[in-house]
């Protein structure tokens, strides 16, 4: 069931790189415990957007953003933020997956060791626990203590998934986390998804738009760094109300 609870609100979000403004004005609310997909055509700025929902962002040189970005009503801009528990709430999934350079169980267990978040004495169980989310355990049980970069892209990138929910992140961003895949490796991630959108509220970049269709709840569309129609999507997708949102599900650019 759909729910209308805003989980994050921005207001008059702007983002630069260097003089080159990528969004311009962005005032939205994502809703709480829904997949919303950001959809839009290349260099748009769906990336953009999604990294200034946990201060991505700003790690890339010469950037600069103003306006306000508001999770549970908290500005995550506030020079008073503490920037690692913002980056701890919403963990980003990347389109290439980059395990860490350790084992698969330790890959799981690192984020738990840095935040404390579980007692060590737990720690196997935990490891399994966030494994068996992530739909892997069972590929990877009897080989836990061998290198992360064995396992294939799919796994890893399963793995990632499984590294950021140990940390216990509220909201899960993915930036294109399936075009790296094959398509059975895709379907596992988006079967994931579907699964975990009952705990966490979930934000996703994607240039595939039957994958939104599949996955959305709530559409935001972008083009030239703004947001033109954002909405339930079932009303996106049947009913676009712009014209530009029209074009781009027609497929005209």
């Amino acid at each position: 069931m759909y729910s209308n609870e805003p989980h994050i609100e921005t207001n008059g979000l702007n983002a630069y790189y260097g003089n080159i403004q990528a969004l311009k004005n962005i005032s939205i609310v994502i809703p709480r415990k829904q997949i919303t997909m950001i959809i839009g055509p290349s260099g748009c700025g769906k990336t953009s957007l999604l990294k200034c929902l946990n201060r991505f962002f700003e790690l890339s040189p010469n950037t600069s953003v103003t306006g306000e970005v508001l999770t549970d009503g908290e500005n995550i801009y506030n020079p008073s933020i503490d920037i690692t528990e913002i980056r701890k709430k919403a963990g980003l999934l990347a389109q290439r997956p980059y395990p860490l350079p350790m084992s698969i169980y330790d890959n799981v267990a690192y984020g738990i060791r840095i935040h404390h978040t579980r007692p060590r004495r737990e720690m196997d169980h935990w490891v399994q626990h966030y494994l068996e989310i992530a739909g892997l355990w069972e590929e990877v049980k009897d080989r836990l203590h061998s290198p992360a970069n064995n396992l294939s892209i799919g796994q890893q990138q399963r793995l990632c998934l499984a590294r950021g929910l140990a940390v216990e992140p509220e909201i899960i961003l993915g930036d294109e986390p399936t075009s790296a895949l094959d398509p059975i490796s895709a379907q596992n991630i988006e079967s994931r998804l579907l699964d975990l959108k009952s705990q966490y509220t979930i934000i996703l970049v994607t240039h595939i738009l039957r994958q939104a269709r599949r996955l959305a709840d709530y559409v935001i569309f972008m083009y030239l760094g703004e947001v033109i129609e954002a909405g339930l999507a079932e009303q996106v997708f049947n009913h676009p109300q712009h014209e530009r949102t029209q074009a781009y599900l027609s497929g005209v650019f």
